[in-house]
């Protein structure tokens, strides 16, 4: 017997939110949508009860908006669990060690579905028992402790079984979007943190300049507000335009902004015709950004736990207790190590030693920027291919599409080998170069900065995601306005 036959009787029977019978009309799909986003943002205010307000540092660091969490709240661990669930799984499946048919067969597709579910709460109970029972990054209440009369073990019982909660709360909020609503719910709740942080940089009037807003801070370099300002054609001056009154940050921003929307559209077209219907001509697009931003944030996650590995080691074993060799911390974050040259650049101050942020070598700097390129990069690519494989946008599953929509490409014979030989010349080829490409300009956006310090990995993925949701919304709207074509391209009420 099988490990499908063992674990299939309690996988299939996994909660899960029921999908639609029939056709959603779009606005009710706004409407699911919208009330998910409110919930989400209601629960990242909904402050954990029985922690010690204001102690404890955040785990995430850097990471915190990308896993769209908040520290100290319900959400606390984000959507961490779910996109480490999915990367066990994405390993799993390209290795072609699960077995399963999830294309052809619904009682696979049941099983996969629930062992996602099972990985997702193993991944909760991997991430935050640590968090709540070992280091300080969810101080429990002494006081709550002594008035309940359970002890600080009794609050911290309580503070993971809120996050754990908040956690599968978040789960089945994606998937209501998923099935339900308009887009992704991971991507939508990744858009909602990244743009809360992009507001902030742009608005945020407290702090003075190199703290405060883009807009505040040029109000006050024209007002005059600003003390100390030095000669603007001088090299300080340069140096304070681009770096303390965000001039560098708002380039990068606009120019992630434009290469991303650039990259969407740039495409290899492949004609296609109806093999009945005369005159009905169509085009399948291969985009360079085929795979989508989406996979980067397996590859941030990986970083992430990596990161969230080492932590948790120096929080148990102490500040001297771990070899130096694997890694030195100061404040929370690793300053020379194995952990440290494993870290992703986070901002100007992890690489522009000559600004004084970084007490480390300049070839130490160095090292660990190749190893972020080479990470991401490398890792970009590889999670691309996994991405497509398993989202059934890879050559065989293309072919299959095609060919049961009843379309051909034009003078080549219908055949679904045929089809799938055309589509590897270019899908396989144009994944791993839009993957690497994302991966580059991640790197590049968090080394150059951005407004309100959005992780380039944040910026790419909200713009990409917004891009795409507004692709959705505008699909939606014409196969609301031709029912036709809703049938054509599979979502007809059957």
């Amino acid at each position: 017997m099988g490990w499908k036959e063992t674990a299939a009787p309690v996988l299939t029977r996994m909660p899960a939110v029921e999908r639609p019978e029939g056709h959603v009309p779009f606005r009710r799909k706004m409407y699911w949508t919208a009330g998910v986003l409110v919930l989400y943002f209601f629960l990242t205010n909904v402050t954990l009860w029985g922690i010690d307000t204001g102690a404890g540092s955040d785990l995430f660091g850097q990471f915190r908006s990308l896993l769209a969490g908040g520290q100290g709240t319900v959400l606390q661990l984000g959507i961490g669990p779910i996109v480490t669930a999915s990367i066990v799984l994405q390993l799993l499946g390209g290795a072609n060690l699960l077995g399963l048919d999830t294309n052809n067969d619904p009682r696979d597709q049941a099983i996969y579905q629930g062992l996602q579910k099972f990985l997702v709460l193993v991944m909760i109970c991997l991430t935050g028992i640590p968090m709540v029972f070992l280091g300080n990054f969810l101080t429990p209440s002494a006081s709550l402790a002594n008035s309940l009369g359970v002890g600080i073990f009794g609050v911290q019982v309580l503070i993971f079984a809120q996050i754990a909660a908040g956690a599968v709360l978040l789960l089945f909020m994606d998937e209501v979007i998923s099935k339900w609503g308009v887009g992704s719910g991971i991507g939508l709740f990744i858009v909602a943190g990244v743009s809360q942080s992009l507001v902030g940089g742009l608005l945020f009037w407290q702090g003075g300049i190199g703290s405060q807003g883009l807009i505040p801070t040029w109000f006050d370099i024209a007002l005059g507000n600003a003390p100390s300002i030095p000669p603007l054609l001088s090299v300080d001056g340069l140096s304070f335009l681009l770096i303390q009154a965000g001039i560098l940050g708002l380039i990068t921003t606009v120019l992630i902004y434009v290469v991303v929307v650039y990259a969407e559209s740039v495409r290899v077209e492949i004609p296609l015709s109806h093999a009945r219907v005369k005159g009905a001509r169509g085009r399948f697009p291969v985009k360079l950004i085929y795979a989508s931003v989406l996979p980067m944030i397996l590859v941030r996650a990986l970083q992430a736990n990596i990161q969230f590995f080492g932590q948790i080691l120096v929080s148990v074993l102490g500040p001297g207790g771990m070899p130096d060799w694997l890694g030195v911390y100061a404040d929370g974050q690793a300053v020379s190590g194995i952990f440290y040259y494993l870290a992703p650049i986070y901002n100007r101050q992890s690489w522009m030693w000559w600004l004084g942020g970084t007490t480390a070598e300049p070839w130490q700097i160095m090292l660990r920027v190749a190893i972020d390129l080479t990470f991401m990069i490398i890792g970009g690519a590889i999670f691309a291919i996994f991405w497509v494989e398993t989202a059934d946008m890879g050559p065989e599953s293309t072919a299959k599409q095609i060919q049961n929509s009843g379309m051909q490409i034009p003078g080549f014979r219908k055949n679904l080998g045929v089809i799938e030989k055309v589509m590897e010349r270019y899908i396989p080829q144009v994944t791993v170069l839009g993957g690497a490409l994302v991966g580059l300009l991640a790197v590049l956006a968090n080394m150059l900065g951005t407004i309100g310090n959005v992780s380039g990995t944040g910026l790419l993925l909200t713009i990409s995601i917004t891009y795409k949701l507004y692709e959705e919304i505008a699909e939606e709207q014409l196969m609301e306005m031709h029912p036709m074509m809703r049938d054509m391209f599979g979502g007809g009420d059957d």
